[in-house]
């Protein structure tokens, strides 16, 4: 038996919490699995759908911590059959006791401490302790290494997807809709944080629509910038040229997908926030959308570039307005779209499970 230990699970939205959900579903087709996740409204019905327990623990979030490990290790005490515990952040493994054979996944964001300091301590205390460490890109791995993680315990699996779904014709059409016949069609599908660099892609699409007076940028999301972000649209005169959307239906979100030229996220780094992979241009990749993604972090674990997109550098207009600008001359995107769609099958689950059995 597997245990799985997880802070971000459905029915709850998010990249993580699609992590997790294809992760238990493909373990669950290798061995019995239990997860422990927290408390989620509505989280009843989710659960009975499922073939497998699922545990939830609610309470404040520091009672809950301890309430979460009192449980998890009085079930590996009382249920020997219990052969591994793989975790989602390595605070779920800080106070679990047990000589059972331990994994955990990690992102770049949580632990992006200072070396030295207190929280780095107690990071290396946890993941240095461990069987094995699973980092989502080499970019991940890497900066593990430099804050002190023993190279020897890291092992780079990058995030799963599931196979692409037919969009209902409904939901293309309104796509349509939405896209007001546009021809070249930006999209952006993340939450409205400093380090997705939304702002700066606004900036480069005001100079950019003087060449192509037919742009139009989709930005599905919501987040701590989508005030600011607005403003800016308005101030630059493109509330023709951008659309903000968010609480949509997925089909609806894979409709403008699929309708659009170019997925661009060139993420930055922001104080400790990196984007550790970035599956959103995987995703992107399933409907032979090619992207545009930052050097600063995991990006070119996702994007082969010059193939299937672009690497920039997300600290500089220009780098994203020459990007764009590329792959939109002689319609580009079109090639390095066919490429995108090719090589997002290697992060189909049923292959990227095959690399968590040579270490569970």
């Amino acid at each position: 038996m597997y245990l799985l230990i997880t802070r971000t699970f459905p029915p709850e939205l998010g990249g993580m919490q699609n992590l997790m959900w294809g992760l238990a579903r493909s373990l669950a087709k290798l061995n019995l699995i239990k997860v422990f996740a927290d408390y989620h409204e509505n989280h009843e019905e989710f659960d009975s759908s499922v073939s497998f327990s699922i545990e939830r623990v609610s309470g404040m979030k520091l009672i809950r911590k301890y309430r979460k490990s009192y449980l998890i290790n009085d079930y590996i005490e009382n249920n020997k059959n219990v052969e591994c515990i793989i975790a989602d952040h390595w605070k779920s493994l800080e106070l679990i006791k047990t000589n059972k054979k331990k994994i955990c996944l990690i992102h770049s964001k949580e632990i992006n401490h200072p070396k030295g300091s207190g929280l780095n301590k107690k990071v290396l205390s946890v993941l240095n302790n461990l069987d094995h460490v699973v980092a989502n890109s080499n970019y991940t791995k890497n900066l593990a290494i430099d804050l002190g993680v023993d190279e020897k315990k890291i092992v780079v699996i990058n995030p799963g997807i599931d196979p692409v779904i037919e969009v209902p014709k409904k939901y293309l059409d309104e796509a349509e809709e939405i896209l007001k016949g546009k021809k070249n069609r930006l999209i952006t599908v993340s939450r409205f944080d400093k380090r997705k660099n939304h702002e700066k892609v606004i900036m480069a699409v005001r100079n950019l629509k003087e060449i192509y007076p037919d742009i139009i940028y989709t930005c599905i999301g919501y987040g701590d910038e989508e005030e600011k972000l607005k403003k800016l649209v308005i101030e630059l005169n493109l509330n023709n040229q951008v659309t903000f959307l968010k609480d949509i239906p997925s089909d609806l979100k894979n409709a403008l997908l699929a309708k659009s030229n170019i997925f661009v996220m060139p993420s930055i780094i922001y104080k400790k926030s990196v984007e550790g992979f970035g599956i959103a241009y995987v995703e992107a990749a399933q409907y032979g959308i090619p992207s545009i993604g930052g050097k600063d972090g995991g990006a070119s674990d996702a994007i082969i570039h010059e193939k299937t997109g672009l690497i920039c550098d997300g600290n500089k207009l220009e780098d994203i307005y020459a990007s764009i600008d590329n792959l939109f001359k002689e319609n580009k995107y079109l090639e390095y779209g066919k490429e995108a769609k090719i090589n997002s099958t290697n992060f189909l689950w049923d292959k990227i499970i095959e690399k968590y059995k040579r270490i569970l």
